[in-house]
């Protein structure tokens, strides 16, 4: 005698689920799982979540082969000013125009997380695939994503982004190591750090190369040279002020980027104190405009454009079927030493 499966046995299903197995489960039409499924906001928000969690769990199977995608990219940033959105774009450009793919962007002004406008959108237009640079889906909305089988990758993401989801990013801690390393060996002690946002992973792994650097070199780390960031121009210059006001103040600031370093210029200018001959300043992501600050920036060299080409890459990969060899890439950092970094006076 063969066994039947009826809806209530639909939790034990190893297979993902139909509409309408969803529909049945949740108590709701087709209809309403459709537009759960799509993205559309016409839904009570407690069937949507009933529906999004049935989803998480059983997964979902389409009953009809998936429409064709656009050739398209959608690229979502935090914002979109200064030098860095400019570096990661080149970088997709560069590899989308090789297969003939257009670049739609989004940005987020200022927010990490999209909001539920967003992911309409992407879903309406179907892409080939998302990038989401410092920035990422909420779990629903990756689920949103993957209902559609529509690829995610990210680029420098702001916290851990789990096994499941590709990512691409930079020796940030050997960074930290190396710009502080790179100070002591000037034979500066007394090192301050401005540091990103605690809530990005970047930020972070910066300010663990730089207390391993100090521990390594049996350099004390003193908490009133370690501040926090946001990865701007004013927070640099605020901080800055506050760190060249103590009474004992750091002879060298390693800024966690390089906005934060333009930041530092502008505060030293104010207390008249020259770079470097009075205080030495390293950065971070070798930005254009590093070269041409006054004196040049010495500067961590963060490989924007090849970290969002090769997220290019695995977006491609992932849209056309393709395993990827690995989840995670992590492109190594340099040191670009120039004018602003000096042994301190004595």
């Amino acid at each position: 005698m063969t066994a039947t499966t009826g809806p209530a046995d639909s939790a034990e299903r190893p297979q993902p689920l139909t509409i309408a197995q969803l529909a049945e489960l949740a108590g709701v039409s087709t209809a309403t799982v459709s537009k759960v499924v799509n993205g559309k906001s016409t839904v009570a928000p407690e069937t949507r979540m009933l529906v999004e969690d049935l989803i998480r769990r059983h997964g979902y199977r389409r009953q009809k082969k998936r429409a064709s995608a656009a050739p398209l990219i959608d690229l979502v940033f935090h914002e979109l000013e200064g030098e860095y959105p400019m570096e990661i774009i080149k970088g997709v450009e560069r590899v989308a125009q090789e297969h003939r793919l257009a670049v739609v962007l989004s940005e987020l002004q200022g927010r990490h997380v999209p909001g539920r406008g967003w992911i309409e959108d992407v879903l309406s237009r179907r892409p080939a695939g998302v990038i989401a640079v410092f920035s990422g889906p909420t779990q629903t909305q990756r689920a949103q994503l993957a209902t559609r089988d529509i690829p995610l990758v990210l680029v420098d993401p702001t916290g851990d982004p789990g096994h499941q989801v590709p990512s691409v990013g930079a020796g940030n801690w050997s960074g930290g190591l190396s710009a502080t390393r790179h100070l002591l060996d000037l034979g500066h002690r007394r090192i301050a750090i401005i540091t990103g946002p605690a809530h990005a992973l970047s930020g972070r792994a910066r300010l663990d190369g730089y207390r391993a650097a100090l521990d390594a070199a049996g350099v004390p780390i003193h908490p009133d040279l370690i501040v926090e960031g946001d990865f701007n121009i004013d927070d640099g210059l605020e901080h800055a002020r506050r760190l060249l006001a103590l009474p004992d103040p750091p002879t060298a600031i390693f800024a966690s980027n390089d906005a934060q370093a333009v930041g530092v210029y502008q505060a030293a200018g104010e207390a008249g104190l020259r770079i470097p001959q009075d205080l030495s300043v390293v950065g971070f992501d070798d930005l254009p405009m590093a070269r041409w600050l006054i004196p040049s920036l010495t500067t961590i060299r963060q490989p924007l454009a090849e970290m969002a080409a090769a997220a290019t890459t695995m977006l491609i990969s992932l849209a056309q079927g393709e395993p990827l060899p690995r989840k995670r890439l992590e492109l190594s950092t340099d040191l670009i030493v120039r004018k602003s970094t000096v042994p301190p006076r004595r």
